[in-house]
């Protein structure tokens, strides 16, 4: 989804080049070159943007529910852990880039969602995204989000990444984690609150090509992830006017179910030892969480989430 809108912000700016708005292209080159921090400093949000009616009816099609077990109180700092990655997004983007569903749960607190920085070298599409409150996934972006002495900052980090997504097959529980600790090291050194966040039903969009690992579409999907810096799952869901094959995702319903904080004290220079401590309690919160929602949304009492 969000490679096809920037195709179309890069192909709007290839048009001002190579026709008489050449001087419009420049312009922005010179904007570009003097804003190109901005996403690593809080971005640009626009209430206006993410109170568009439009987003409304994007939660409603499928529809995108969040769900509260617990009070995030707004004097400190968030890093929310946002699983499963699955092909779009859905629940990450509706929940945290539009208003008004989580600043009516969780008042007093201003989410941020972290994306690759790679999309922020788009013309114009960097502006947008900017605009709903999307962020930088650099280091540098998650410390400035988290860095807020008065608190009420959440950042919203998809744990799994790019390389998830090529799990995100219907029924899919197998999560990108066990060696992904950036986080953990985060939130210690900022002292942010660690909360795990599971979204039901965010696998169920799109059915996926199959690739097991070890197949060769696998090998060729995980080299170009390397190299590009995000996937490229092939997947397919449902036409406009008909149900049994398009690019317009399965209306299934998603429920977003942010758990209960996890208190980090900070530490400026945490060991290994302290990080990989941190990290094995955050599993355990995060399958308890999972655990305990599972019946609700439709998953077997026999499943359980695999964490790689």
């Amino acid at each position: 989804f969000l490679s096809l809108v920037a195709e179309f912000c890069c192909g709007f700016f290839v048009i001002l080049i190579l026709g008489n708005f050449w001087f419009l292209a420049v312009l922005y080159l010179l904007w570009l070159y003097l804003d190109w921090e901005t996403p690593c400093a809080g971005g640009r949000r626009s209430q206006w943007v993410r109170s568009w009616t439009v987003w409304k009816y994007f939660r409603e099609y499928f529809p995108i529910h969040l769900i509260k077990t617990s009070e995030l109180n707004p004097n400190h700092n968030y890093l929310l852990g946002f699983h499963p990655h699955g092909v779009l997004v859905a629940g990450a983007f509706g929940n945290f880039c539009t208003d008004p569903t989580f600043k009516n749960l969780f008042p007093g607190l201003t989410p941020y969602l972290h994306i690759m920085p790679i999309w922020f070298g788009c013309p114009f599409f960097r502006e947008y995204i900017m605009s709903a409150g999307m962020v930088s996934a650099s280091k540098e972006s998650v410390s400035y989000v988290l860095n807020n002495e008065g608190g009420g900052h959440a950042s919203v980090i998809v744990i799994g990444g790019a390389e998830e997504s090529l799990n995100a097959h219907p029924g899919s529980l197998t999560l990108n984690i066990l060696k992904r600790k950036g986080f953990i090291k985060m939130a210690l050194k900022h002292g942010a609150h660690l909360v795990p966040v599971f979204s039901f039903g965010e696998n169920e969009l799109f059915k996926q090509v199959a690739n097991p690992k070890g197949s060769w579409l696998r090998n060729v999907q995980e080299k170009l992830q390397k190299i590009m810096g995000f996937a490229l799952p092939l997947f397919h869901a449902r036409g406009v006017f008909q149900y049994s094959f398009g690019l317009i995702p399965y209306r299934q319903p998603i429920h977003t179910v942010v758990g209960s904080p996890i208190p980090v004290k900070q530490n400026l220079n945490p060991t290994t030892e302290e990080i990989d401590q941190l990290h094995a309690l955050y599993l355990q919160k995060l399958k308890k969480l999972f655990e305990e929602h599972k019946s609700n949304y439709g998953i077997p009492e026999h499943k359980s989430l695999i964490f790689e």
